[in-house]
């Protein structure tokens, strides 16, 4: 088995890296999904967050609101690293249930937006990097999901910087052309780690 790490900041297009991934084979495990998955409705996790952060961070339906989730934490990071202590636990829990599930031989790709803010390079055979430049983050934040210019700027600011993303990289994808500029570079990038794997 082979254990990638994959990372980048938001609106970098790691998703799109870790969807064709998938698509050539490879088990993906992704945090975001995971953390999704943990605060749900019934699950220890979501009544840790509202012990934490009180009633006002669920919806009517008893969902987590994770938008104003969002706004409190990326403003605040005494409040994300609060966040962060009760909800990174257990992502690593499951996406470990997830791992050991994969196949002796399988590529699987770890997608952690915060692999380099956590420290947790060391935890992979190799990493990759997603990388585009801020202007181009930017832009993808503001058109694509609708951030206002400033909650874009506040969400890559309590990021990695590129620079230190790039220090712990292996391997970097250079997400700023266009899709088939990506698959190209991912298509390379797959032959190589499964070389690997074999």
């Amino acid at each position: 088995m082979l254990k990638v790490g994959l990372t980048g900041g938001i609106g970098s297009g790691k998703s799109a890296v870790s969807a064709l991934l998938r698509e050539r084979g490879a088990v993906i495990v992704d945090a975001d999904g995971i953390a999704r998955e943990v605060v749900e409705p019934g699950t220890p996790g979501l009544a840790a967050v509202v012990a934490e952060f009180g009633d006002g961070v669920l919806l009517p339906d008893g969902t987590l609101d994770r938008e104003r989730v969002g706004r409190i934490v990326f403003a605040d990071r005494d409040r994300l690293a609060a966040l962060n202590a009760i909800v990174h636990p257990l992502v690593g829990a499951r996406m470990r249930e997830l791992e050991e599930a994969a196949a002796p031989d399988a590529v699987v790709v770890h997608d952690v937006p915060l692999l380099t803010e956590n420290g947790l390079a060391a935890m992979y055979d190799l990493v990759v990097v997603v990388d585009a430049p801020v202007e181009t983050q930017l832009d993808r934040l503001t058109s694509r999901r609708g951030m206002t210019e400033e909650d874009a700027r506040a969400r890559i600011a309590n990021q990695a910087s590129r620079e230190d993303r790039r220090a712990i990289a292996d391997h970097v994808i250079d997400n700023s052309g266009s899709l088939d500029d990506l698959k190209a570079r991912v298509d390379a990038l797959w032959e190589d780690l499964a070389r690997r794997a074999a």
